[in-house]
């Protein structure tokens, strides 16, 4: 049997649409076999529990969630990238670790989807959750 492929599952999460809309990803990432490093969750990265712990805690969890999970995906969405969420994908790619980006947002820049830096370190940019999970078979 082989091992489960991690994601970390990187995107904004200030609010209750991006909260759901993460669960969601999260849950559809599960149910085609990966196991998935959620940090609102999984990091306890929550408005309440950032005012009872040390940030450096919750930091140390996120960059431990990358460094154990075999890829990212990173949620694009927004007029610019969460700044969050563009230190994860700068930091994976760092480690040699691909980036998936997902941008549902119809907005675009320009001379792109998003930012360049965000753009030329993704591994593959994707519009919906269909071409999501169909580019994640490439990375099985």
């Amino acid at each position: 049997m082989t091992k489960k492929k991690t994601i970390y599952l990187a995107g904004p999460l200030f609010t209750h649409a991006e909260l759901e809309f993460n669960r969601k990803l999260r849950d559809m990432l599960h149910e085609k076999g990966f196991a998935v490093f959620l940090p609102q969750e999984d990091a306890e990265d929550a408005k309440k529990e950032r005012e009872h712990q040390n940030q450096e805690y919750i930091f140390q969890l996120c960059v431990e969630g990358v460094d154990s999970s075999d890829l990212v995906v990173a949620v694009l969405d927004g007029v610019d990238v969460d700044s969050g969420t563009a230190w994860e994908i700068g930091y994976a790619y760092a480690k040699g670790k691909p980036v998936i980006g997902l941008r549902t947002d119809f907005r675009e820049l320009s001379d792109g989807i998003v930012n360049l830096m965000i753009e030329v370190s993704a591994a593959s940019l994707v519009r919906n959750e269909e071409a999501l999970l169909k580019t994640l078979n490439n990375f099985r």
